[in-house]
């Protein structure tokens, strides 16, 4: 790292580290009022602009309305709610009164909402109000019923006195159902968002921003629970410098940049990097108010001039599988996260964007640390297949599997972060769970271990294998999923591939592959045996499946990454 990027780190730092620390402040005040925050587009292409000064009045409001219903510092406050313009308010007015945000996914089933809210003890949801119906479904959260008038406006001298908070800042003990606001037509029990946007003063004394410091929360966001109950990560203001250094390292945002990172902000890769980085750099940056499709996504970089776009594998996987690019779409950089990226999309993508779309590796805990980066000083041709090098901030490597020593170039092992050496770092552990907690650090705490298995070349290069439960061992080999599944989609008729190992009474484990065929394209026997051929030719002859099954779709995450474990239980099968 050089010492021009090794001193942006240390100003990062003193920038969002201090005890002074105010997430207002450093993501709307701090900016220019005139200066554009995000362009909201709608399905139909229309659009409009938020300023940084209509952001600070509106979340004053809503600020104000948060106080008036007796949140304080500290207590939890949840949306759910698709991107869009009442989305920043809620969340930089939840800031602004020095409240803790807790992440909900609009996808979210009741049930997982239930459990999110239950866990983090939240006081008021904002919801969308095609969203609010799910918490009457969450059985003992029930829309709420806060203090309002007769027309469901919310009373403006109205305090509820608060519990005392417990060492982590959230209220202690039992709580009632929280209170719900919603963004449209409010039901019957609930609060209008826009009403108290109306009927609250952006001058109110209790709209003064609060400053919580380095150290105090910003968001309570929760792991997907792949493989267990969802856990809950804490995020302090401190992690907006990693959050920043992300988007100037690895993005290369420059201010001339039309940015979109079309990630939704219900997990953690979209409201780390389509919310909060733009926020914290004063980037101007697209916001689409609309479910996926390709031919929309096509026509947003086409329309609005995208240079810079960063999404997950499967949105470039789609747009691959639509057809011809359109005229006028230009990228000047464009980024992967969320799963690796498999051969022939970063083939596709250099041909048919003119750029070559680049991987980049972190994890909810941490963000964005090993990455294939776009930063002139970082900006090196990576092997193929490489998720690139640590990024400035943070120091990584692969230990070996069975001691606490770092592995051999090119031997598989732990992917694990240096704690000692990675400035950046600012994961400490998960809420009320000193279990799973110490689970992710060695018994010296000096490496944070990733739960991924990987590998390091001579160059720093790291090469992202599986998953450590996802690993397949077979008669004594070791093998990544991910290695398999990039040969298989290579296949012209395979839209896209999973592999898990099976028991096997002779081998321990074996290899089943799970292939989505293209549209129109019936899984047979012969096709079984080009896909089993591909892999003995083009990786290696004792990993080839022994099964294959064709199904309609894989089983996902709302962030998109494939459930392995479901594939490995009897409902698939």
């Amino acid at each position: 790292m050089s010492t021009d990027l090794d001193a942006r780190v240390r100003d990062l730092l003193a920038r969002y580290d201090g005890p002074e620390a105010c997430a207002a402040e450093l993501l709307c005040d701090g900016h220019p009022a005139d200066a554009i925050a995000f362009t909201v587009v709608e399905s139909d292409l229309t659009a409009r602009d938020l300023t940084y000064g209509e952001l600070r009045e509106r979340s004053s409001r809503f600020a104000a309305a948060l106080a008036g219903l007796g949140v304080g510092p500290g207590d939890r406050v949840a949306t759910l709610m698709a991107k869009s313009a009442d989305l920043v308010v809620a969340l930089l007015g939840i800031w602004r009164r020095g409240a803790v945000h807790v992440l909900l996914f609009t996808a979210f089933a009741p049930a997982a909402i239930e459990f999110r809210l239950a866990a983090s003890n939240t006081r008021v949801v904002v919801a969308d109000a095609d969203q609010a119906p799910k918490l009457r479904a969450s059985e003992g959260f029930p829309a709420g019923d806060g203090p309002t008038t007769p027309s469901g406006r919310i009373g403006a001298g109205a305090e509820p006195p608060l519990a005392a908070p417990d060492s982590s800042g959230s209220a202690a003990g039992p709580t009632s159902p929280p209170i719900t606001i919603v963004a449209g037509e409010a039901l019957p029990g609930t609060l209008s968002f826009h009403d108290l946007l109306d009927t609250h003063r952006a001058d109110d004394p209790r709209a003064v921003p609060v400053a919580v410091g380095g150290d105090g929360l910003l968001v309570q966001l929760f792991t997907s629970g792949t493989t267990g109950t969802p856990k809950g990560v804490p995020i302090p203001v401190r992690a907006l410098a990693s959050f920043h250094a992300y988007q100037e390292f690895a993005l290369d945002m420059r201010g001339d940049d039309v940015y979109w990172n079309a990630a939704d902000p219900g997990w953690a890769y979209g409201l780390y990097y389509a919310i909060l980085a733009p926020l914290a750099t004063g980037v101007r940056s697209l916001l689409l108010h609309a479910g996926f499709s390709a031919p929309l996504t096509w026509e947003v970089l086409r329309r609005f001039g995208v240079t810079n776009f960063a999404a997950a594998p499967t949105v470039y996987r789609a747009l691959r599988a639509d057809g011809q690019v359109p005229d006028g779409v230009a990228l000047r950089r464009a980024s992967s996260a969320g799963e690796p990226l498999t051969p022939e999309v970063v083939s596709w993508s250099r041909d048919a964007l003119g750029v070559a779309v680049r991987d980049h590796y972190g994890q909810t805990e941490h963000g964005m640390v090993i990455c294939h980066a776009w930063h002139p000083d970082l900006d090196v041709e990576a092997p193929t297949g490489s998720m690139g090098r640590q990024l400035p901030g943070w120091a990584c490597t692969v230990l070996a599997e069975d001691t606490d020593t770092e592995a051999a170039p090119g031997e598989v092992g732990r992917v694990a972060i240096d704690t000692d050496h990675s400035p950046l770092l600012w994961f400490l552990g998960y809420l009320d769970d000193p279990e799973r907690t110490s689970a992710r650090f060695t018994a010296d705490g000096r490496w944070y271990l990733t739960g991924d298995v990987g590998a390091r070349d001579a160059d720093g290069f790291f090469r992202f294998s599986a998953r450590d439960d996802d690993v397949i061992i077979m008669a004594g080999y070791r093998i990544g999923p991910f290695e398999v599944e990039s040969v298989l989609v290579m296949h012209a008729q395979v839209a896209e591939a999973a592999v898990v190992g099976m028991p096997d009474e002779l081998r321990g484990e074996v290899l089943e592959a799970f292939v989505v065929p293209r549209e129109g394209v019936d899984g047979d026997d012969e096709l079984v045996a080009e896909l089993q051929q591909l892999v003995k030719d083009e990786f290696a002859a004792h990993a080839y499946p022994r099964r294959v099954h064709f199904v309609a779709s894989l089983p996902k995450t709302p962030s998109g990454k494939v459930q392995r474990f479901l594939l490995r239980g009897k409902e698939i099968r």
